[in-house]
């Protein structure tokens, strides 16, 4: 079958069922922009296609089992369900100002195994597939069309490690920038990676504007490689490299869940001061979200805005970022969903 995400495969479907162009954007505009109903989509389809259509086009098969909304802040925690058994999780993020985000998954459960993100306990199942990755963004749309909002950022920061995926998150990205198809710009793009350094590079070179951030978490080797494994091999020396340097237009964002005792220290300061020290970057201080079995403790919030305030004085742009969706277990390194 043609996957509905394989645009070049549709227009090939449509020259051999004499399905004209017009038609066809009908469709591409009515399942991609207007987020509408599958069923309403393939309404739009001239009857003498539109059974053929349905029998040879893959249209998305992820099922949502279950939604959490939370009573704190704007997230939403959709728990899916793909055609083989396995659960995972995405997160629909309204913030006041009513831009309205959403954090996919690559893959089923994570590799990586962080120390302090809820994912890593669970282990890897298996890769997400293009379909699978790019379903979350089609049923999230149609959640929040019917709220009159518009999904306009995707961020690769849910479960699993996109880089350890990368055929299929290069796939994704090229259909949500496809102009006929989701046609987000690249600056409402990110995705999220431990650091694997020949990977980062060949996005880099690949997606030079799509947003590109670095869960650093520390600038001590020791201390990085306890909290991730990738760091063994993934060391601070080697992702050296993947670090623009002052002035380039697109900084690499880096991100710091502050950890109560492990890298909140005057040492751990002046040590990301010294390793940012002439590099662009955008760094991302982070609050960690406990979950069950975690072993770890957030930093007060007067700590977390000192040690904001000390790199803005050497000349970093620094966001305190808060996370949302704590009280349904959405925020940053709290999803873990079952995978059978």
């Amino acid at each position: 079958m043609i996957s509905v995400y394989d645009i070049d495969g549709l227009a090939r479907w449509a020259s051999r069922n004499g399905l004209d162009e017009a038609a066809l954007k009908r469709f591409r505009v009515a399942f991609f922009k207007k987020a509408l109903p599958v069923e309403d989509c393939l309404a739009t389809l001239p009857d003498r296609q539109r059974a053929a259509f349905r029998a040879e086009v893959a249209l998305p098969r992820l099922t949502l089992e279950s939604r959490q909304d939370s009573t704190l802040d704007g997230a939403s925690k959709l728990a899916l369900r793909t055609v083989d058994g396995h659960r995972i999780e995405a997160v629909i993020l309204r913030v006041a100002s009513g831009r309205t985000s959403l954090c996919i998954s690559s893959q089923v459960g994570c590799a990586a195994n962080c120390a302090f993100c809820a994912t890593a306990k669970l282990g890897l199942a298996r890769n997400l597939t293009r379909d699978e990755i790019l379903d979350q963004v089609a049923l999230a749309q149609r959640i929040v069309r019917d709220e009159g909002r518009t999904l306009r950022n995707v961020v690769f920061m849910g479960m699993g490690e996109p880089l350890h995926n990368e055929k299929n998150l290069h796939a994704a990205l090229d259909t949500l920038r496809d102009p006929r198809a989701f046609y987000l710009a690249d600056r409402h793009l990110m995705v999220s990676t431990v650091g694997m350094v020949a990977a980062m590079a060949r996005f880099r070179e690949r997606y030079p504007t799509v947003n590109l951030a670095l869960s650093l978490h520390s600038a001590r080797q020791e201390v990085r490689k306890h909290l991730m494994p990738a760091g063994k091999s993934q060391t601070l020396e080697r992702l050296r490299d993947a670090f623009p340097e002052v002035g380039h237009p697109y900084p690499l964002m880096v991100e710091y869940v502050l950890l109560k005792g492990v890298n909140d220290g005057a040492d751990d300061l002046a040590a990301l001061i010294d390793y940012l020290r002439g590099k662009e970057v955008h760094i991302n201080l982070i609050q960690f979200n406990a979950h069950p079995g975690s072993g770890f403790e957030p930093v007060s919030a007067t700590a977390r805005e000192a040690f904001a305030r000390a790199l803005r004085q050497e000349g970093f742009k620094v966001t305190l970022r808060r996370s949302l969706g704590d009280d349904i277990a959405a925020a940053c390194g709290q999803l873990a969903g079952a995978t059978g």
